[in-house]
């Protein structure tokens, strides 16, 4: 009798018990992230994701409006729901994407991080300037895009790749006061935006080339345990219509885009 392979999960690495390995059912996949020995305490009310609070978090974003059906993917969905996980101490960003009914459709990771980057993290604000690499996985945490934003200053740059490393485009944050505004650039040619409403940065307009809105970023309320105990920020990215490459994967990296440069930044 033959034993069947474990089902597909994360498991402890067998080289670095600080972190977990994902198992896809047939073989390890390159994708990690840490034990829960090695992260800081997570909430026990965000250990399973809520699908009805989810709901609630496009309703309010969309003011109730029809958004139509998706094709279940982080590229077919009208909403993107990217909420971080809650941690009563953050080392390393980590948000779960889900699409507007609540089902989880894939997720984004900080990679990279050392012992000596979480522990600056922890007890300094100099990480801000340092340089920060993130995953945007699909919902068998297979690695569609990769984020990097190399050490800044004052204005944040995002470089937005494919898993194999090949170059879709930039995020470029283009000024510090008053309504933040990013640009998108691929190929050196300017691709459309995200645009502040306001000066306190909570909801955006994404646009093309042509000036057009395309989508919208809200940031919504996680609620009072989260808001008070937490850094953990939620956001409903709500796109109007099927989008090709290169401007569909810049607007999958806006809200991780918008949440590194501004909130995390002013933590």
């Amino acid at each position: 009798m033959t034993n069947s392979p474990p089902a597909p999960g994360w498991y402890p690495d067998a080289q670095n018990p600080r972190l977990h390995r994902w198992w896809n059912g047939q073989a390890w996949t390159p994708n990690t992230r840490p034990s829960h020995n090695a992260e800081a305490i997570e909430l026990d009310i965000e250990r399973a994701h809520d699908p009805s609070r989810i709901q609630n978090q496009v309703a309010r974003a969309t003011g109730g409006r029809q958004t139509g059906t998706g094709g279940g993917t982080l590229f077919t969905e009208p909403v993107l729901v990217v909420n971080q996980r809650a941690k009563l101490i953050e080392m390393a960003n980590e948000f779960g994407v889900f699409d507007q009914h609540g089902t989880r459709i894939g997720g984004v990771v900080a990679v990279g991080q050392s012992t000596l980057r979480k522990a600056i993290r922890l007890l300094t604000k100099y990480d801000q300037f340092l340089s920060h690499r993130f995953e945007v996985r699909d919902a068998n945490h297979n690695t569609i895009l990769k984020i990097t934003r190399p050490a800044k200053v004052f204005k944040s740059r995002f470089l937005v790749t494919r898993a194999d490393d090949s170059p879709i485009g930039e995020i470029v944050q283009e000024n510090v006061f008053g309504k933040i505004r990013f640009g998108f650039v691929v190929g050196d040619q300017p691709a459309g935006g995200i645009f502040a409403e306001n000066w306190r940065a909570w909801n955006f307009s994404i646009k093309d080339h042509a000036g057009a809105e395309v989508a919208r970023v809200t940031k919504t309320w996680g609620g009072f345990i989260k808001a008070a105990f937490t850094t953990a920020d939620n956001y409903v990215v709500e796109i109007h219509r099927p989008l090709s490459d290169p401007l569909a994967s810049m607007v999958v990296a806006a809200a991780l885009t918008i949440d590194t440069a501004l909130k995390q930044d002013s933590d």
